[in-house]
């Protein structure tokens, strides 16, 4: 494991430090996700790409009360670079530039923020995968969404 975050730090200094990460918007990502475990819930809803953007939408809850919500982006810049845009419960957005990306995962990563400092989606057949951590890994949470289903069916 030390490895492997030891090459992914490695990688996200150089693609910070070099400047922008060219990439593809995920258009894998678009759709309607949720994760529920008990009476906890997450979900997550992405748009399709469309003038080089995708604005996403997240909240968390547990039973009916809703404990809080997200506003992202991801932004294709003039250069190809990616950018995601995270508005936690109405803030001011925190920037994370794309510092990898595969056919079908993406991470993003900004080293001065305090948490968290990665972002990575990815995905597993039909299901979405989602982590967020400190740039070592370190205190790591994770989602495991399924394509969300209407209310009632």
């Amino acid at each position: 494991m030390k490895k492997r975050v030891s090459a992914i730090a490695a990688a996200c200094m150089l693609a910070l430090s070099s400047g922008a990460w060219a990439g593809e918007l995920p258009d894998w990502l678009t759709g309607e996700w949720q994760q529920q475990n008990g009476d906890r819930w997450s979900e997550e809803v992405w748009t399709l790409p469309r003038g080089g953007t995708m604005i996403g939408v997240g909240r968390t809850g547990r039973g009916e009360s809703l404990r809080s919500w997200e506003v992202m982006r991801i932004v294709r810049a003039a250069d190809g670079s990616l950018t995601f845009h995270g508005a936690p419960e109405g803030g001011a957005a925190t920037v994370f530039p794309a510092v990898e990306q595969g056919v079908r995962d993406i991470t993003f990563a900004n080293p001065d923020h305090d948490y968290p400092q990665r972002i990575r989606y990815w995905r597993e057949g039909r299901l979405l995968m989602a982590e967020t951590s400190k740039m070592d890994g370190s205190g790591a949470q994770n989602w495991t969404y399924s394509p969300a289903t209407p209310t009632g069916q």
